[in-house]
């Protein structure tokens, strides 16, 4: 029998825990505004007025790179306003649930 020792795990140093943590911020953040830019570009005819400024204030929020307002603190008031959008009756289920989704992104994102 041959017997293998097994490897240590390689430590990680912060600088690449940072990037990681960048990266996926990054990806996350995309996939929130791809899902809204969707809805706005395919689904608008099905939405009322102040739903679609909504989605504009939503992508204008999450696409602005201001250094005064950290990542966090924008996606903590896009949260906000996704939820109370989410619970207007008036909006189609299959919308609310693409909602469902930008709230889900958004939450894996960490500061």
């Amino acid at each position: 029998m041959i017997f293998t020792e097994k490897a240590a795990p390689k430590k990680i140093s912060r600088e690449e825990k940072e990037s990681l943590r960048r990266k996926t911020n990054q990806e996350s953040l995309s996939a929130a505004v791809d899902t809204l830019e969707n809805i706005n570009a395919n689904y608008s005819y099905k939405i009322n007025r102040n739903s679609k400024s909504r989605i504009h204030e939503l992508l204008d929020l999450l696409k602005n790179n201001d250094q005064n307002l950290s990542l966090s603190i924008r996606v903590a008031n896009a949260i906000s306003i996704l939820d109370n959008m989410s619970q207007d009756r008036r909006i189609e289920s299959h919308i609310r649930t693409m909602l469902w989704q930008v709230v889900s992104h958004l939450e894996g994102i960490r500061e």
